[in-house]
């Protein structure tokens, strides 16, 4: 029996970003939480590309997930509430090698560990990892980012602007070229 699309609505599956909703510049980014690239950007790169275009209102950044091996830390991720999903997002890229890299460990239950630091108990962890619904979108979502955009690596950054429509660049880039990116895509 093939699952039941999520249900129209679904604030799970609603966009998560951050930056002002009316920035002139809007920037994809499709990431793996499992992908030491995405993980790079976000340590080295974000921390200034959020002070110097994210918060000044220069650029907003959705965040689409492209999860390769990483489909439970999304399901998971998107059961937290949206104003945690960002920081939860953060510690996973950041302990990579604690959870999706450790051969010591089980990758699900040091998982669960990190999401219970973000206030999903494990009854909820179960949920999210077993919701057939959420898993079908989220691989729904990856399929229609391989094919609107060719994405076929991570991270890979969309850039849409009065001067950018539907501007791929994929890799980790640092805040000196993204912030040129978003110059360009602003016009």
């Amino acid at each position: 029996m093939a699952a039941a699309p999520p249900q129209v609505g679904d604030q799970r599956m609603a966009e998560r970003g951050i930056g002002r909703a009316d920035a002139p510049v809007v920037v994809t980014e499709w990431f793996s939480m499992t992908c030491p690239h995405c993980a790079a950007f976000h340590r080295d790169s974000m921390p200034a590309i959020k002070g110097t275009l994210l918060a000044t209102g220069k650029a907003r950044l959705v965040f689409r997930d492209f999860p390769q091996l990483a489909l439970t830390a999304a399901m998971v991720a998107r059961a937290l509430p949206a104003e945690r999903y960002e920081a939860f997002l953060g510690a996973l890229l950041a302990s990579q090698d604690r959870w999706a890299f450790n051969r010591q460990a089980n990758p699900i239950e040091e998982l669960a560990k990190i999401a219970a630091l973000a206030g999903l108990g494990r009854d909820a962890f179960n949920a999210a990892a077993a919701d057939q619904d959420l898993r079908t979108a989220i691989l729904k979502g990856q399929e229609e980012g391989d094919k609107t955009y060719h994405i076929d690596s991570t991270p890979s950054f969309i850039f849409n602007g009065p001067g950018a429509k539907n501007r791929r660049e994929a890799g980790g880039k640092s805040p000196e070229d993204f912030a040129k990116l978003v110059a360009a895509a602003a016009g």
